[in-house]
């Protein structure tokens, strides 16, 4: 796995040219070489027009503005990790998710060129993030620069839910980084705080307000049940453990507004291959959250 690339995609768009500097750091973090992949639209599968003369793509050796915008961009930059070049032909979703399956790491702007600036995640970025092989890092375009110090990682965690390949990667990204693990867990907000806040319990989604300390006290050490095999393995990495009546999506956009990742796992999918299944709460920290987000498919996906 460590071998593999780190793949970024490019299309000139600022939100691309963001990921492309996240993506140097990973590339140079992990050992390994960084691919910058630039997908132009298949113009042999577009159908012309009587009379008109078919568009072809351009030849293989022929290089694109994009990747030449690239290069210069990064001529002369020291401690850069090997950065090798491709462009490839298609739908960029569809190429994206088959270049996932030989990469450790894929990194993309929150959206790209043809994104309305209404929009706060493309649809390329939803697409890679709900099928890819890989996890997947979405910069977003509100992302601020780098902290002085280490910025810590934090992860979503729901101890019955969350995978250890998610586990496994928070983990690993806080070594690296040398930065401490906030380990996140949430549980429904009580009655009576939905009661004050005006809003109405349906007896599924909410815990009475005497119920609270019980949960928050079981949640609490099942979550330090999952964490142990892990803080054993990364005894380095110091971890801050939050239990807290919340919405998952909004307590982790909170607690990741001073942090350098937010990590959560993609949800195994239950309907049929193409469903973009993300989970609530994951597409919920793709819309919101201010720091790059990594999406983690489970093992089985």
């Amino acid at each position: 796995m460590e071998s593999l690339p780190v793949i970024t995609a490019v299309d000139g768009s600022d939100h691309s040219l963001k990921a492309l500097e996240w993506a140097l750091k990973a590339a140079r973090a992990r050992g390994t070489e960084l691919l910058v992949v630039h997908v132009r639209t298949d113009h042999t599968k577009a159908l012309p027009m009587l009379g008109s003369v078919p568009l072809m793509p351009p030849s293989a050796e022929e290089e694109v503005p994009v990747l030449t915008d690239v290069r210069d961009l990064l001529a002369g930059r020291e401690d850069l990790p090997p950065v090798r070049y491709e462009t490839v032909n298609g739908s960029p979703a569809a190429e994206l998710v088959e270049l996932s399956t030989r990469a450790q790491l894929l990194v993309l702007g929150s959206r790209g060129r043809g994104g309305f600036a209404s929009l706060l995640l493309g649809s390329v970025s939803r697409a890679s993030t709900a099928r890819a092989a890989c996890p997947v890092v979405v910069v977003p375009h509100t992302a601020g620069a780098e902290p002085d110090g280490p910025a810590p990682v934090v992860l979503g965690l729901a101890p019955d839910e969350t995978s250890d390949v998610v586990m496994e990667f928070a983990f690993a990204e806080a070594r690296r980084r040398g930065a401490a693990l906030r380990i996140v867990t949430t549980y429904p907000v009580p009655l009576s705080t939905l009661a004050l806040a005006g809003g109405y319990g349906n007896g599924t989604d909410a815990v009475h307000a005497s119920e609270g300390p019980s949960i928050e006290a079981d949640l609490r050490e099942a979550q330090s049940h999952r964490l142990r095999p892990f803080t054993q393995r990364y005894p380095e990495v110091p971890v801050e453990q939050v239990v807290a009546a919340s919405d998952a999506a909004g307590r982790l956009v909170v607690a990741a507004q001073n942090a350098g990742l937010l990590v959560v796992g993609r949800h195994r999918r239950r309907l049929s291959a193409d469903s973009l299944l993300l989970g609530s709460a994951a597409n919920a920290v793709l819309l919101h959250a201010h720091c790059p987000v990594a999406v983690i498919p489970p093992r089985s996906a």
